[in-house]
């Protein structure tokens, strides 16, 4: 099974304290092959950054959280911003509520024909139904 990870689920794998970490653990052990969007690893680190700023995460969990998501990321198929990815999320913004971010990762998805779609947001899980993609909100 492939499975195409957004940046708001796979992000969860790698913080300790969320409550849904072991569930995407699952699915990146049973996929037998990981795609993420090239801009998934921005994203995560992102997160990350902003959760260090509020002080929710320490210098030391940000610095294991960051490592631990760049070494995955060597593993990953990662899908590229092409110009038919950039059509397709103009398409997304056009007929979905989606930021611009969002369209561009489920634009990955659909242009990669992943088996399996996993977001956390509620709006890209239902723009990805529309598109016929099979999801696993987390």
């Amino acid at each position: 099974m492939k499975v195409f990870f957004d940046s708001s689920a796979l992000a969860k794998r790698y913080i300790e304290d969320e409550m849904k970490s072991d569930q995407i653990d699952r699915l990146v052990f049973e996929a037998d092959s990981v795609v993420v969007s090239s801009i998934c690893l921005p994203e995560i680190i992102s997160a990350f950054a902003r959760l260090r700023r509020e002080k929710k995460l320490s210098i030391t969990q940000y610095n294991q959280c960051k490592r631990s998501a760049i070494e995955d990321f060597s593993t990953f198929e990662v899908c590229q911003l092409s110009p038919e990815v950039i059509r397709r999320s103009i398409i997304l913004l056009e007929n979905a509520e989606l930021r611009t971010l969002d369209a561009l990762q489920l634009a990955c998805a659909i242009e990669t024909k992943e088996s399996v779609f996993v977001s956390s947001d509620k709006r890209q899980n239902a723009a990805a139904e529309q598109f016929s993609l099979k999801i696993n909100p987390v």
